[in-house]
């Protein structure tokens, strides 16, 4: 059995190096990645979630981005069982996650959501509520299920946003993440395929900023300068893998420039393959690209500690745990700040451990079943 200690400064190492993020010291480069668990009945999270990221904490990971919680809009939500983020139960619940991650010198976020026509018509917990989007367009057939959002609800849902990052604040989260990826709301309005507007929210990739842009500076001004936004981000979509917002780095530049300027901290970056270049002539990811065009701290994300695809495994292959030198040579080589691992982490809570002290034959392949039970 291979078992030693990492080393500081060893190329491995690199992972478990400190990062200061604006006030914040995490101990190491892991986040656990934000995953959808719908193990939340009524939206309200119990003990069980709350012992769930725990012993994520308990294992050394670095900072904690919860799974995908709910603003305070009808048409948010298409399961009863994902954790809302308003009320007062669904926000005691979360204070007392928040209160189980620190006592085990974690730090936690959690992942702020709407995810618009995403939402089938009919859907619960909320069945009277149609979907809402930029262009009331279904993400993936194109077809039209709503007026396009008005200026009135527009207003509401970044209102919802500022005050969920409000309400995160007061029960002592350590920063929120906005989901603006994988053709959600905020995605939606960046995308020109969901986003057929001709006023101020649409038209070409910065005007389709807009939205998100409101959102940002709404939460911003909530919780104040120093308390981190960060936002995800993506090319691809749920039902488009080879969607691009942007084809080439300068449109990437004019798109992530007034994201920026509203107050994003850290961009997440999220590629279905963390080791893919995203544009021809260069060796750079997503994350490595909106590094470079930013100056901001990013994270990358994407199969970390797997062999192959995240589909691979839903058909009958066994998706393994990754060879780590590709991801190391990025980090050593300050390409991205942070490493956000996902199905890894979400099938064995001790893969930041496990990896921090050798024991790498130990780690725990990922299979579908690992999403029937909060492990």
């Amino acid at each position: 059995m291979n078992n030693y200690k990492i080393q500081p400064g060893s190329k491995l190492g690199t992972l478990f190096d400190s990062f200061k993020l604006g006030t914040l010291q995490l101990n190491n480069r892991i986040v656990m990645a934000p995953m959808t668990r719908a193990f939340s009945p009524g939206g309200v999270p119990g003990p069980d979630v709350a012992a769930y990221y725990r012993r994520r904490a308990e294992n050394g990971v670095g900072l904690i981005i919860s799974e995908g919680t709910l603003i305070n809009d009808p048409a948010a939500t298409n399961n009863p069982n994902i954790p809302n983020f308003h009320g007062e139960e669904a926000l005691k619940g979360w204070a007392n996650v928040v209160a189980e991650v620190h006592e085990a010198g974690g730090l936690i976020m959690p992942q702020l959501w709407h995810i618009g026509t995403d939402r089938k018509v009919g859907a619960v917990p909320n069945p009277e509520e149609l979907p809402i989007g930029p262009s009331g367009l279904d993400l993936a057939t194109g077809e039209k299920v709503n007026e396009p959002m008005s200026q009135e609800r527009i207003d509401s849902v970044v209102a919802a946003y500022a005050q969920a990052a409000a309400d995160a604040k007061r029960i002592g989260f350590d920063g929120i993440e906005l989901h603006g990826a994988h053709g959600y709301l905020i995605d939606q309005f960046f995308w020109e395929k969901t986003n057929q507007r001709t006023d101020s929210y649409g038209g070409d990739l910065v005007k389709r900023t807009r939205f998100a842009a409101e959102i940002i500076a709404a939460c911003r001004h909530a919780v104040g300068p120093d308390f981190p936004i960060l936002l995800r981000i993506s090319q691809w979509k749920s039902s488009d893998y080879e969607a691009k917002l942007a084809a080439n780095p300068d449109e990437l530049a004019k798109f992530l420039a007034p994201l920026v300027e509203a107050g994003v901290d850290v961009f997440h970056c999220s590629t279905r393959r963390f080791w893919e270049p995203e544009f021809a002539g260069s060796d750079l990811n997503f994350a490595g690209w909106v590094k470079k065009l930013t100056g901001k701290p990013t994270i990358t994300v994407g199969s970390v500690g797997l062999d192959n695809e995240f589909l691979s495994s839903f058909r009958g292959e066994n998706a393994g745990t990754a060879n780590v030198d590709t991801l190391t040579d990025k980090l050593n080589n300050r390409e991205f700040d942070l490493v956000a691992v996902g199905r890894a982490l979400l099938v064995d809570p001790a893969w930041a451990a496990k990896v921090r002290d050798g024991r790498l034959d130990e780690l725990k392949p990922f299979t579908p079943e690992a999403l029937s039970s909060l492990s």
